[in-house]
């Protein structure tokens, strides 16, 4: 396949021309419409405007019991209106004496766990139809049913059993209501430095009442590990389903028990590495499982010590994430190679089939020499750094523009961790927080994400494996950040603020403020300056990836615009999700409806798993909340046009 570069790429409006809420506006469309994924159009500045492709949702209503009854919360949609109240009924009894338009909770005091609830929008006094009947999180928790694979025995006699791991979400079926794709790992799961067979990696589609809508063997010419399957969940044809994406070979079997490639194959060495043999890239049918298109994965892994070295642990460090390169629908993100060489390969699914829009390769002529190589994490973050509509990939130390050129590097090397977001509301634009694992390089760093201008380090002189920025403390303006190797907590400047949080890990908007709080392990914290205070402990449940200690997912997927967090249950036959019990009275459009932060949940589970970040920024002091703006009445709908194409086969 040949590139699709674009040979120029419109120079980014000044700095100072942005908007600081970096706000999604809406393309007019009617109810009519809802049957398709709504776009948002997001003006960066007042003559820059794309329509962006967004899911269409329910209100995702659940109930959580709080002790003291029950608090019931649901999304506010960016099709609602500014001015949309909204009436809470527990059966048929109303509950509110008038249409709620402060905040999108309510606290039914005295109430039964056991109450069903239901809420209508109300739009210029008129009540709307009503929505599905809430989720009960009753124990503060939902348990979502789940059925690990058999086990099985590696050729040289070691046996295994599997664990839930890595999870996503996306709408699966088109109902309006997110599901799960989860990553089941056998017990032998390996590090790439690690020798050793591995059991095949499982993955499965599952709707929230437990019902398993299909099952991929990826087989035994895909290594378990955390960095060798890397697999993305997205509606990216719009036509209101989420595809799923991953690489595949030999032997893998789709949802519907089809074989991509040659099923007897068995590449694997006597150390467990698979360095011969096809490798794939194949996108699945969301509701089915079924191999709809395969083509070859970009890069091939070619000469394997070129890579780095010549056992196979570089040669399969894999990334993938999801970008609106064009300003108004997703492509794919697939990646090879952080240490030494980087490749980068977006891909379309449109119609049917992949097309390859471009490849960014750091040993191409135009890249040599500048510093790409070795720049990359164990992650990536994809965000519109640059203002200009069209997303960009924030690699590691260096950024991929929208059209697949480099847009900066500032050659400080491979890391661990990375946070992208506006982590500095004082300044323009996004900021872009990193650690560093050189131990001859800055231990941390924060950087223009624009243009990769260092605003300030840390000092050099350690590994420094894990790093964290978000406004965890009302005390300093705008986003905080801490590592593992510094002794502080740092203000958004730089400046130390006193003691460090008791962890280095995830993140959550849990209680009812706008400062978020700790996520690690298996609780929840608020960090204080004198120590943290547990929120939550989960009960029954165990983190995953080892020492990363890191949930299977966290992010807003139901209610308002808090965070859930999913955890698997110890013995691995739930995915237990746990909402916040706490009211709140700040109203923020659902931040599943923030494409940046959407395509983050879509990138979390790729290596090392971080939070995700919105594109604007939620913390202490914030100004109202950005909020998507409906285009006068009779303004022309924008959408995307869902595709009528029959599906390609799958290879056989």
């Amino acid at each position: 396949m040949t590139d699709a570069r674009r040979s120029s790429h419109p120079a980014p409006p000044p700095r100072r021309a942005r908007t600081r809420s970096r706000i999604r506006l809406l393309c007019g469309f009617t109810a009519a419409l809802l049957a398709v994924s709504a776009p948002v159009v997001l003006p960066q500045t007042a003559h820059a405007a794309t329509a962006r492709q967004v899911e269409r949702l329910d209100r995702g209503l659940t109930s959580t019991p709080t002790g003291s009854g029950n608090l019931v919360s649901w999304r506010w949609l960016a099709t609602d209106p500014d001015n949309v109240a909204f009436n809470v009924y527990r059966g048929a009894v109303r509950l509110t004496p008038t249409p709620l338009t402060t905040s999108t909770n309510y606290l039914d005091a005295g109430a039964p766990d056991s109450a069903d609830y239901t809420v209508r929008a109300v739009v210029d006094g008129v009540e709307q139809a009503s929505s599905e009947a809430a989720l009960k999180f009753r124990s503060g928790y939902l348990d979502v049913p789940i059925s690990p694979p058999a086990g099985g025995t590696t050729p040289d006699g070691v046996a295994y059993t599997y664990e839930a791991n890595d999870a996503s979400t996306g709408d699966l079926d088109g109902d309006g209501r997110l599901d799960l794709v989860l990553k089941w790992q056998p017990t032998n799961a390996k590090d790439n430095s690690q020798s050793g067979y591995t059991g095949n990696t499982i993955v499965d589609g599952i709707r929230l009442d437990g019902t398993r809508l299909w099952r991929i063997d990826l087989g035994r010419n895909i290594r378990s590990g955390a960095h060798y399957t890397q697999f993305q969940v997205y509606d990216y044809d719009g036509d209101g389903r989420a595809e799923v994406a991953m690489k595949t070979a030999d032997g893998t079997r789709d949802g519907t028990g089809t074989v991509i490639g040659n099923a007897s194959a068995d590449h694997r060495n006597t150390s467990g590495y698979v360095l011969t043999g096809p490798e794939f890239l194949t996108m699945f049918h969301g509701q089915t499982g079924r191999a709809m298109g395969t083509v070859d994965y970009v890069p091939a892994r070619g000469t394997v010590s070129s890579w780095g070295d010549s056992y196979g642990n570089r040669v399969d460090r894999f990334l993938a994430g999801t970008a609106y390169l064009d300003g108004a629908r997703p492509s794919l993100i697939m990646a090879r190679g952080y240490y030494t060489r980087t490749v980068i390969a977006a891909w379309d699914w449109r119609d049917g089939r992949f097309t390859r829009r471009w490849t960014f390769d750091t040993n191409s002529s135009t890249n040599v020499g500048k510093g790409y190589d070795g720049q990359g994490n164990h992650a990536l973050s994809i965000a519109d750094v640059d203002a200009d509509g069209r997303d960009e990939i924030a690699y590691g130390a260096m950024t991929v523009d929208d059209n697949g050129s480099g847009l900066w590097t500032t050659r400080l090397g491979h890391g661990d961790a990375g946070h992208l977001g506006d982590l500095d509301p004082a300044r323009p634009g996004l900021e872009y927080f990193k650690v560093s694992e050189d131990k001859t390089k800055p231990g941390s760093w924060l950087a223009d994400a624009r243009t990769g201008q260092i605003l300030w380090q840390t000092a050099s002189g350690a590994d420094n494996g894990r790093g964290v920025a978000g406004d965890i403390y009302a005390g300093s303006p705008g986003a905080e950040a801490w590592s593992s190797s510094d002794t502080t907590l740092r203000s958004a400047a730089g400046a130390s603020l006193g003691r460090e949080p008791s962890s280095t890990n995830f993140l959550s908007w849990w209680d009812g403020d706008t400062v978020r709080e700790l996520l690690d392990g298996t609780h929840i914290d608020k960090y204080g300056t004198s120590g943290d205070t547990r929120l939550l402990t989960g009960a029954g449940v165990s983190s995953n990836n080892t020492t990363k200690a890191t949930p299977a997912l966290s992010g807003d997927l139901l209610g308002d615009w808090r965070e859930e967090v999913v955890w698997r249950t110890n013995d691995n036959t739930a995915l237990r999700v746990y909402s916040t019990p706490h009211p709140t009275t700040t109203r923020i459009t659902t931040l599943l409806h923030d494409t940046q932060y959407r395509t983050a949940l879509a990138w979390q589970n790729t290596a090392y798993n971080q939070p995700p970040h919105p594109g604007f920024f939620i913390g202490a002091g914030m100004p109202t909340p950005p909020r998507p703006t409906r285009p006068p009445p009779g303004s022309p709908p924008c959408s995307t046009t869902p595709s009528t194409a029959p599906p390609s086969p799958g290879r056989t």
